[in-house]
């Protein structure tokens, strides 16, 4: 059983402005560690007819801000994942916003292993999930992921949304998608299912 973090290979740098170059530039990152041997979570059969994921075109719609609001004092909790492997989280804060007219809010979570690392002390994990999942999406929601911001809000972008390792190879342990963050909109930006 593998669990290899994505995000600690492919955290974005957020732009201060939705930048279609930046968005490309990201992916063809992304597609060289999927084309890598030593980097590709891909089954050896999938890696070697690989050229690239595919995405939904870049649109600002997904480019949005967020009101970021911390939680404190939330209490850790072991969050289901694929396999019987549990990771503890706490629930960091909550992302406020509107999209297509509607109210949204998701929960941002912080790994309590991680935390401990120097290096990952300041990630934040949101798992989602919306309603192209399984048609257009991976049936079991997608992700984005955070450095802790210092003020009170955040891009959300979900043109980075990207799938979970486990969407590629059953050999990955993925954290489950928490119910308070599924979506009632389609969310068609980011990356798109891997296989018909």
């Amino acid at each position: 059983m593998k669990y290899l973090l994505f995000f600690l290979l492919t955290v974005p740098v957020y732009s201060q402005n939705f930048d279609p170059a930046e968005i490309a530039a990201h992916r063809e990152s992304i597609n060289r560690i999927f084309a890598d041997p030593k980097t590709s979570p891909l089954r050896e059969e999938d890696r070697k007819s690989f050229t690239a994921l595919h995405y939904f075109e870049p649109d600002q719609r997904y480019y949005i801000t967020a009101q970021f609001r911390i939680t404190p004092d939330t209490t850790p909790f072991e969050m289901k994942t694929t396999t019987e492997r549990m990771p503890r989280y706490r629930k960091y804060g909550e992302l406020h916003f509107e999209l297509e007219g509607q109210k949204m809010k998701l929960n941002v979570y912080q790994n309590q292993e991680l935390m401990n690392r120097k290096v990952y002390e300041d990630y934040l994990f949101l798992p989602f999930s919306d309603l192209t999942n399984e048609a257009e999406t991976y049936v079991g929601g997608r992700y984005l992921d955070f450095r802790i911001p210092t003020g009170d809000t955040v891009v959300l972008d979900f043109n980075l949304a990207y799938n979970p390792y486990c969407a590629y190879n059953y050999d990955y342990s993925c954290p489950l998608v928490p119910l308070e963050n599924d979506l009632p909109v389609a969310i068609r930006a980011g990356v798109k299912k891997f296989h018909d």
